[in-house]
Formats: C-alpha cells, structure tokens, sequence
C-alpha cells in the first residue's frame, strides 16, 4: 500500500513538472527547433519568398564557398571584431571585478552604473551612440572641435577602420558590466582562508593574483568567455543600426550579410530576396560558431585539468 501511494505520488509530481516545462518545450519547438529545421532544408532550394521553390542541391554552398567573396571578408570580420574587443572586455571585467570586491565606499552604485549598459536595448543605445559619432553633429566631434583638438570633423563612422574601433568601443562599453557581476559571483565564492594564509606566507597581491586568484576562477571564467565568444560572433543589431556594414563592407559582419539576403535593403547585391542561400550562409554560420565553441571548450577543459 505504502509503494502504490509513494508510486502515485512520484507519479503526480512527475506529472505538475511536465505541466509546468510544457510551455517552454512548446516554445522550443515552435521557434528555435522549426524554423532551424525549415532553414536546414531551405539551404538546398532557390526561394525568393514568392515563387514556388526550386531544387538546386549544392548550388548554394558551391556559389558561397568559391564565388562570395565578401561573405568570407565577412567571416574575417566577425573573427576580429570579435578577438580585439574580447582582449579589451574580459581583463577589463576581471580588473573592476577585484577592485569592487574590495570594501570600497559606493562600490554598489558602481556595480550598478556598470551593470545598466547591460540592461539597455541594443538598437536604442546603438541609435544614442551614432548621433555622439556623427561627423557633423555629432557630440564628439564638437567637443574635440571646441577643446582645439581636431580642426575638421572626423567620419567616425566613415571610415573601415575607425568604424570597427567604434563597433568595438560600444560593444564593450555595454557587455563589460555582465563580465564584472559574473566575475564578482566567482571571486566571492574564494574562501578568504586562502588569502589569509597567502598573506603568512609573503605572497604580494599581484603574486595572490596570479597564482591564487586567476586558477581559482578558471570554471567561472570558462563560462565566462564562452558566452562572450558566441555572443560576439552573433552580434547583428549593434552593427545594423551603426554603420548597415559600411562603408564598402568594412564593418560586414556575418549576421548583416545574411540579413540582407533575407531582407533586401540598400547594400544588397539583389533586388529580391534570396532565402535558399541566406539560409545556406545561416547553416554555414551555425556550423562556424559551433565549431569554434567546441574547439574553445575543449582547450579550456585542457587548461582547467592544469589547476
């Protein structure tokens, strides 16, 4: 009697559990796994959206691969936007997150300042940050104008590589503040006996640092920049609504040049859209992105078997 009321039981809660994950797996199905399938099989046809479907096979991947060469400058892009701001972000991260461990007077309302970029939409702090870069209005350009230290405006945005640097500057301005708190949560989880017994011992703080501090976070940090590395290499709407990939598509990176195949706009090279091959470039993407996640994993779970 006592095994059917427990089976019940188990059975019952089993059963609220599965109620309660419903929406969610619904929602998985219904926007992430469907329409990942409906691309998958996408990237195999020529459809521009209003004519029926035209098998085409490989077609799609062989004009990518031999025959687009700025979806490969676009690759080339993301990868250095990506690796130049991430040696900027994540130390910069790292170094608040120590100083704010610290019992520092305010050190709350900084947490906070640096946490709301954050919390900001992307497009509408994007919007804000192209009037400050504009090069006749601009903000910027009138202050260094009004100070003597430029005499003509700067095309901030204008410019392949000054655009990219300005890219850069946004993107960590608004991401460095989530590294901190997750570098906050891993430096609080470091008992203070450790550094307790590292002061008995003479270590200094930058020898703590190093050799205390540093392997200490190694699983948060591994968290860390995995989530800093995939979400740079998918970053779309900072670059849409600054620079659309300009100028000559010195700032494309690969979520822009797919969109514009979905979505034609002023830069594209077709007059209609062409969702087969943005489909083959997004399953291209996916892959790219997957496999430089699998290859960080696996040489930061090498590093981490170091500590």
């Amino acid at each position: 009697m006592d095994k059917r009321n427990s089976l019940g039981k188990r059975i019952k809660q089993n059963r609220v559990a599965y109620i309660m994950l419903l929406p969610t797996i619904v929602g998985f199905i219904a926007f992430v796994l469907y329409p990942q399938l409906w691309v998958l099989r996408l990237a195999f046809y020529k459809y521009n959206g209003y004519t029926p479907p035209v098998f085409v096979g490989m077609d799609n991947f062989v004009r990518l691969f031999t025959r687009d060469t700025v979806w490969w400058k676009a690759v080339g892009n993301t990868f250095y936007f990506s690796t130049a701001k991430l040696l900027v972000e994540i130390p910069l991260a790292l170094i608040l997150a120590v100083i704010l461990n610290n019992n520092l007077k305010g050190r709350n309302l900084f947490r906070t300042v640096y946490f709301l970029p954050n919390v900001t939409s992307t497009a509408v702090m994007s919007l804000v940050f192209y009037f400050i870069f504009s090069p006749y209005q601009g903000i910027l350009n009138g202050i260094l104008q009004s100070i003597g230290i430029i005499s003509e405006p700067i095309d901030w945005l204008g410019q392949g590589s000054l655009a990219m640097i300005v890219c850069m500057i946004v993107s960590i301005w608004q991401n460095f503040g989530l590294n901190m708190i997750l570098f906050l949560a891993g430096l609080q989880s470091i008992p203070d006996e450790i550094y307790e017994s590292a002061d008995i011992d003479g270590a200094t703080p930058v020898q703590q640092f190093i050799h205390l501090t540093i392997p200490m976070l190694g699983r948060m940090l591994q968290i860390i920049l995995m989530l800093a590395i995939i979400g740079s290499l998918k970053t779309f709407d900072l670059f849409k609504v600054l620079t659309n990939g300009g100028p000559g598509h010195d700032t494309e990176v690969m979520m822009t040049y797919i969109f514009r195949y979905f979505f034609v706009d002023n830069m594209s090279t077709t007059a209609q859209p062409q969702l087969g091959y943005a489909s083959s470039m997004g399953l291209v993407a996916t892959i790219i992105i997957g496999a430089v996640t699998a290859v960080y994993l696996w040489m930061s779970r090498k590093l981490e078997e170091n500590y």
